[in-house]
Formats: structure tokens, C-alpha cells, sequence
């Protein structure tokens, strides 16, 4: 099978570590016999890269400038690419990859296939300040969001509330699959170290690793929160670690200074994800705290999946997909609630063995169901569906 996937954003940036999701998806295709083209879009508008090879797949960089001469130029060009496929798969519904995509496959009368992972209408209402610039944007998003479900032939969900958002949008349950988050269970592994993290930052007692970008989709500022929590109520000594970046990263910074961590607390930026398993190697506990609303109830969280491929015991809020990842395979807490989530990592690490079972118990489920293989079958399916 000949596959042609888009994704909006720069797969090749560290910025934009969701992306790796496409990637992911696109080796395993390889691996089971298939011809993957994956069009993506560099954040470095200026910057000219060449077409490049990732384990077997085509990668060819398109313009993410604004503009309709961009913009009908995209299409051309991904009109050409998609006489070659026998389907085209995009993911997230930004306009610049989304339109190019649709119109290219519609005109070749290639099967469409639509890979909804997250609500980003619902990302982008609470990661932006009130505006008029803010509700046009939304308007526009909102109607892109819903046509993209009535144009495609098939759907992919990372989660049961974008399945049940499908029903709602008229979607029959026939075109709907399930695409769940996943982890590369080779790179990700119990038995990789995470002594030379320890050794950089000269840590030398239990370590609290929270993983995720830093901006209004993330709620880092309730670990650090709880983590304040721990060491002054709990009067815990413990070391806890913040490891991405983002437009709120010096916010947070400065919420943390007037916590007064003394150390405790560290922030190591932006990490490629090829470093990122030795910084969850070196934690004892691993994080993934949020809110429960509009985005965190659609969420299929990649630190999760990650995680539990690393074999390590996890400590998560109890909101959207998190309870049907974990299984009995970690600790649930209310979401939004410090002394809940201080409460469920003060369990771990007082309870070295209920430490060592949660993570072999973490890395069963990562092996069986939450990986990139299982979910790139899934998406087989959907393609062969309607080809």
C-alpha cells in the first residue's frame, strides 16, 4: 500500500515533540511492507531542507508561510504526491496541511482518511487570551474542525470522547477507529539507565519527573504546586523535575522561585526525544497531573504510554483516557487537587514495592496493547476499508 501522510508541523523540531506521533506511525507502516510519503511542515519558515529519509520513509518539507499563493501552491504540490497513493492520511486540522490535503485527495479521488488525536479547538481556547482575533480564529477552526468529519472516509480517535464527538457529528460508527496514543517499546525499556541524568544534575535522592510541553494545555504549574505541597507540608526530601519547555516556561519559573525550592526543583528545557527515555529512566515516580475539562477529557496522553514502556511507577489524574491506559497499572488521583496527586506520590515512594509492581505492571501493558504497532494496525484497517 502506497500511503501519503500530512502533518501541520515540523517533525524534524523539539519544539514540536507531538509530531513524533506521525513518525511513529509512518516506521511501523515500513515495517509491515508498506510505502510511506510524509509531508510535513518546518517550523523555520526561511530555512530550506532537503527531501530526507527516516528509516524508510519519504519526508518532504512544504512552506508554512500564510498566504493564498503558499496555499495553492501546497496544493499543487501535494497534488502531485497523491497520484501516487492509494490513500491520504492527515492529522490535526490546521488549515495550511489540512486544505492542500483534502482538495489534493478529493481531485485524485483518493480515499481521505482524518487522524483526530486531539480536541484543537479546545487547546486553542485555553491557550489564548479573549480577543476579537481569538473568536475569528475559533469560528474558523470550529468550522474546519467539523467539515474535515463530513468530508473524509474514515476516522481515527485517540480517545472515547472524540469517538463520541464523531457520533455526534452524524460519523457512523463503521468509518470510526480506534488510533490510542503509543510507545516505541525498544527505545522506551526498563533496562536503559538513567545514572548519567543523575550524575548531570547531581541528584542523589528520589526523583519526581514531570513530562510535557510548558503551555496552557499541560498543567505543570500543578506539579509544582503539589511539589511545594510535598516539601513543606509533607517536610519530604525529594527532588523534582520538570523536563520541556514553552511560551509559560519562564512563568513558571518565576512561580516556583517565589516557592522558595531551594533546588529541589528543576527545569532542563526543551529535550529531544531521543534523550527524553534516560530522563525517565533516572525518575522514581512519574507524573501526569491535569484538570478535568474540555481537553484533558479528549486526551490520550503520549507521557503515559511512554511511561509505561520505561517499566515506572505513575502517578496520574484520573480524567479522560488516563484510567483506560493505566489499568491497575498506576496511581489515580482526582484531577485538580494537590494533596490528592501529593498524596499518591508520597504512596509510591514510601512503598518500595508497590513501586517495582506498578511499573512491571506498567510495562505488560505497554508491551500488549500501548504501543506504535497496535496502533498503526488499526489505522490498516481503516485504510483498507475503503480502498
Amino acid at each position: 500500500m502506497n500511503i501519503l501522510m500530512v502533518h501541520p508541523h515540523d517533525i524534524y523540531s523539539s519544539v514540536e515533540p507531538w509530531t513524533v506521533r506521525i513518525v511513529y506511525i509512518a516506521r511501523e507502516f515500513i515495517k509491515k511492507g508498506h510505502s510511506v510519503t510524509l509531508a510535513y511542515f518546518p517550523l523555520d519558515w526561511n530555512k530550506k531542507r532537503p527531501l530526507e529519509s527516516i528509516e524508510g520513509v519519504i519526508t518532504i518539507p512544504f512552506c508554512r508561510k500564510c498566504g493564498p499563493h503558499i496555499l495553492i501552491s501546497n496544493i499543487l504540490e501535494l497534488y502531485k504526491l497523491a497520484g501516487w497513493c492509494d490513500i491520504v492520511h492527515f492529522q490535526k486540522c490546521f488549515y495550511h496541511a489540512t486544505i492542500p490535503a483534502m482538495i489534493a485527495g478529493i481531485l485524485r479521488r483518493k480515499p481521505l482518511h482524518y487522524d483526530w488525536d486531539d480536541w484543537e479547538i479546545k487547546i486553542y481556547e485555553v491557550s489564548t487570551n479573549p480577543g476579537i482575533l481569538r473568536n475569528i480564529i475559533m469560528a474558523f477552526l470550529h468550522i474546519l474542525e467539523s467539515d474535515i468529519l463530513k468530508i473524509v472516509d474514515t476516522v481515527s480517535v485517540a480517545s472515547t470522547r472524540l469517538k463520541i464527538e464523531c457520533e455526534k457529528a452524524g460519523i457512523e460508527g463503521n468509518r470510526i477507529f480506534d488510533a490510542h496514543v503509543g510507545a516505541d517499546i525498544i527505545r522506551f525499556h526498563p533496562d536503559i539507565s538513567g545514572k548519567e541524568i543523575k550524575q548531570k544534575y547531581n541528584i542523589n535522592k528520589p526523583l519526581i519527573l514531570y513530562l510535557g510541553q510548558l503551555h496552557g494545555g499541560q498543567y505543570a504549574e500543578f506539579f509544582i504546586k503539589t511539589a511545594s505541597k510535598i516539601i513543606s507540608h509533607y517536610k519530604k526530601d525529594l527532588v523534582f523535575m520538570i523536563v520541556g519547555d514553552g511560551y509559560l516556561a519562564e512563568e513558571l519559573k518565576k512561580i516556583a522561585h517565589r516557592l522558595n525550592f531551594d533546588g529541589k526543583l528543576i527545569f532542563t528545557g526543551a529535550v529531544s526525544h531521543e534523550l527524553v527515555p534516560e530522563y525517565i529512566a533516572a525518575a522514581d515516580v512519574c507524573v501526569a497531573c491535569f484538570e478535568e475539562n474540555e481537553v484533558t477529557l479528549c486526551k490520550s496522553p503520549l507521557k503515559i504510554a511512554e511511561y509505561m514502556a520505561s517499566g515506572k511507577a505513575i502517578v496520574a489524574s484520573n480524567v479522560g483516557e488516563v484510567s483506560n491506559m493505566l489499568g491497575p497499572a498506576g496511581i489515580l488521583t482526582e484531577p485538580g487537587n494537590v494533596d490528592s496527586l501529593a498524596r499518591g506520590i508520597l504512596r509510591v515512594v514510601e512503598d518500595g514495592n508497590l513501586k517495582d509492581n506498578l511499573g512491571k505492571l506498567a510495562r505488560k501493558r505497554a508491551e500488549e496493547e500501548y504501543n506504535w504497532a497496535v496502533t498503526a494496525q488499526n489505522l490498516l484497517y481503516a485504510y483498507e476499508k475503503v480502498i
